[in-house]
């Protein structure tokens, strides 16, 4: 022990005499902590230099000469002059090693010295802290019996002692090793007070960052530092930028309150100062009125008259102090909102997220105080006067002749204005341009017909005190003719002019087993529920997605004047579809909607087309026949009916490109599946004209035999294998007709013809089975043709 003891304290007496400037100041040691062991301070062990504490040669050679230990200090000192002069990195170099030896993960342990529990964490792992390299405290044995290191891995940044080992040198190693730990942490008191300064110069540089979470609880933002160790730790906090958005979104809810509050008072304050007005017009007038009937009898009525008078302009003075006071009271609380609503703007736009969020906190609790207090909007006063007897005695018959109010004059009937007007109901208004007092209006009306017999129609009789009515429960698209009187207590107006209003019309029907569509359009059609005709239609779609509901419309189709149209749309999509029919009353509203699918070709089969024993069933694609004994028999046959082949067309297909769908048959029936036009003979079968092209399966007492018919002809094919499912592409640009076996994916046959118009898929039976159709497919990869 005292040649390793002497060993190290020379090692330490040469580096300290060349003045190794680089290094940390080594400590002391005292008498009591020598026994072969050094300690250095805890900032060398992050950095180069810690790789000349230790001598180039193994330990064990305690017999090293005083050159040699000179001679590997100054080695020392100049590879750590070389390290400053190239810029070494010391910060990044113990980044490194923590990263390398795990120290971040002891990072929430650490934390927890700070709350006083230095001791105890230490003592529950002194062993952990002595093993992982470039830790707060390291330990070097300057003699012989130091332990090699082990992970040959991590000697990248380390540097490994060589040297041979002995017996001796293993039996010694535990020993070294003990002792090596009970000074380690000895030295407790060195290592905890520079792990003290480190972590307190860490937090005062956290204390100086901003708040970055938001307390719900204090309605503050804080440091997330305090929500771990301050007062806040117990309290619900939650990210500060998530805690602006949810402040912004309810000031933002509060705006909106606040916004139609002061449109409401708005309205309110403009609706007071016409009421305003009104009392000054009706005051004129009355003081006009009395002025014009009391100069006949003025002698007479003289004291009467200022007793009115002056009765009357106490009235109208009450009156307009109400109202006033009203008004005073709306422009004050008007004022208030928009005060509230500049601050909050100037509260919106702060950039500061701490500030903003101070200021946000009492800004909610105003605006929530503010708008919890009710706002009279009733009017104080009404503009209308008392009635007012002039009865005198003395004067009597005098006093009968006199009309005090004169009968007003004919009201103006406002035209019908847009969007006033429902399926049901009408908005009609009207002025009176006088100076005429009245009571209330009467306004007449009754529909507009067409025929010679139109003043029969029942007239209708409504009394209001407004110049406008909301006529309710009245016919869909149907034009009614309006006019209005005034009425006093002198008499009734002459009627006004007349003005012709008309409803909106009916929501119309869209026929969903007439819609076809492909991949890229669909035709939809539908009918009016109107006896009069409508001005246009419009068709509105909705695409449909996982995150919609199909509810937003995307796009709308409009001026469409008959009951059809031709929508392009993408392929692979589904929509719903809505339209409303329009007339100068304005629109209807929406019909029930459908749904769309781009997938493929779909299509409807024609009844009116199909033969007397052909029946389809309810899901509306599949056909059967019963009975074949007499197909041309003497069942009812509309004009467009097949009479003689058993079949049936189905809708056109008015799209350009390729179209595809398939039928299931059976293997035991007699069938023909192809397209034709729509002038086809219904007299004949198909196949046989040069109007259609069909293929067609005969079952013959040695075989099944296919055939693929146009005017008759047929090529001599044979199909080996019968088809259950048979895939028909029609390619309108390439002009072909294409047959598959769609379960095994082989290609039958093509017609090559050159379409000169569009074409209906055709279906048709020869013996009694079924046929069932399958439309909307996508076109199959393997129906591609060379």
């Amino acid at each position: 022990m005292s040649s390793r003891s002497g060993s190290a304290r020379d090692y330490e007496t040469r580096d300290q005499s060349h003045g190794r400037s680089a290094s940390p100041p080594v400590p002391e040691l005292s008498e009591t902590e020598t026994g072969g062991l050094i300690f250095y301070h805890m900032d060398l062990y992050g950095s180069k230099e810690r790789f000349d504490i230790f001598p180039e040669e193994p330990s064990g050679q305690g017999d090293r000469s005083l050159g040699d230990t000179r001679r590997e200090s100054t080695l020392s000192s100049e590879k750590v002059q070389r390290s400053q002069e190239a810029g070494y990195d010391l910060e990044k170099e113990v980044a490194e090693l923590a990263k390398m030896y795990g120290l971040d993960e002891d990072r929430e342990k650490e934390l927890e010295l700070l709350g006083g529990h230095l001791e105890a964490a230490e003592s529950r792992r002194p062993r952990a802290r002595t093993e992982k390299a470039g830790s707060q405290v390291s330990i070097h044995n300057a003699s012989k019996s130091s332990s090699p290191v082990k992970d040959q891995s991590q000697s990248t940044k380390q540097q490994v002692l060589p040297g041979e080992a002995s017996q001796d040198e293993d039996q010694s190693k535990g020993r070294a090793e003990d002792e090596a730990e009970s000074h380690t942490w000895s030295r407790e008191g060195l290592s905890s007070g520079s792990i003290l300064d480190e972590w307190g110069s860490q937090a005062a540089s956290e204390e100086e960052e901003g708040a970055d979470v938001f307390c719900s609880t204090c309605k503050i933002p804080i440091r997330a530092f305090d929500k771990l160790f301050g007062e806040h730790k117990d309290h619900e906090v939650s990210q500060l930028p998530s805690a602006v958005e949810s402040e912004k979104e309810e000031i933002h809810k509060n705006m909106c309150k606040l916004e139609e509050q002061i449109a409401q008072m708005e309205n309110f304050a403009s609706h007071l100062e016409e009421i305003f007005i009104t009392v000054e017009e009706n005051f004129g007038r009355q003081e006009q009125n009395f002025e014009v009937h009391y100069n006949d009898a003025v002698q007479v009525l003289a004291q009467k008259y200022e007793e009115q008078l002056e009765a009357l302009g106490e009235e109208k003075r009450q009156k307009l102090e109400a109202l006033y006071g009203q008004l005073v009271s709306c422009g004050e609380h008007l004022d208030t909102c928009k005060e509230l609503t500049d601050a909050t703007q100037e509260l919106y736009l702060e950039n500061d997220k701490a500030t903003f969020m101070k200021a946000a906190v009492t800004m909610v609790d105003r605006l929530e105080e503010f708008l919890k207090k009710e706002v009279d909007l009733e009017l104080s006063t009404l503009p209308e006067f008392e009635e007012r007897v002039i009865d005198f005695s003395e004067v009597e018959q005098l006093m009968n002749s006199i009309n005090t109010i004169p009968a007003p004059c004919a009201p103006v009937i406002n035209p019908q204005a847009p969007n006033a007007a429902t399926g049901t109901s009408l908005r009609v208004c009207w002025g009176l341009f006088s100076d005429d007092t009245v009571q209330c209006y009467q306004l007449c009306y009754k529909p507009v017909s067409n025929e010679r017999r139109s003043d029969e129609q029942a007239e209708h009789t409504l009394q209001v005190k407004e110049t406008y009515c909301t006529i309710t429960n009245l016919l869909p698209n149907t034009q009614y003719e309006f006019w209005v009187s005034a009425l006093n207590a002198s008499g009734i107006s002459p009627p006004s002019e007349r003005a012709v209003y008309v409803t909106a019309p009916s929501p119309p029907i869209i026929k969903s087993k007439k819609i076809r569509s492909c991949e890229n359009a669909a035709l939809v059609c539908w009918e009016s529920r109107d006896i009069n005709p409508v001005d246009s239609y419009m068709v509105e779609l909705s695409k449909l997605t996982d995150e919609e509901n199909g509810d937003v419309i995307t796009e709308s189709i409009v001026g469409i004047p008959n009951c059809e149209v031709l929508i392009h749309l993408q392929p692979t999509q589904s929509y719903r579809i809505c339209v409303r029919a329009l007339n100068l009353g304005g629109s209807s509203e929406r019909s029930e909607p459908v749904l769309i699918h781009t997938t493929g070709t779909y299509f409807c089969l024609n009844e009116d087309t199909a033969h007397p024993l052909l029946a389809i069933l309810d899901d509306g694609f599949t056909i059967a026949c019963d009975q074949l004994e007499n197909p041309e028999c003497d069942l009812p046959v509309y004009d467009n009916s097949f009479t003689r082949c058993i079949g049936i067309l189905g809708s056109l297909i008015p799209f350009p490109g390729k179209h595809y769908w398939e039928v299931e048959v059976e293997e035991d029936t007699e069938y023909r599946i192809g397209v034709a036009f729509e002038n086809t003979p219904r007299h004949g079968y198909l196949g046989a004209n040069n109007s259609s092209w069909c293929m067609r399966h005969i079952i013959t007492p040695s075989r099944h035999k296919y055939e693929f018919l146009h005017s008759g002809m047929t090529p001599d094919i044979r199909i080996t294998v019968p088809p259950r499912r048979i895939g028909i592409l029609l390619d309108y640009e390439n002009c072909r007709l294409s047959l598959f076996n769609a379960d095994i994916a082989q290609h039958l046959y093509t017609f090559n013809s050159h379409f000169q118009q569009y074409v209906h898929p055709c279906f048709a039976l020869e013996t009694p089975g079924i046929l069932r159709i399958h439309s909307g497919i996508a076109i199959p990869p393997w129906t591609a043709l060379p």
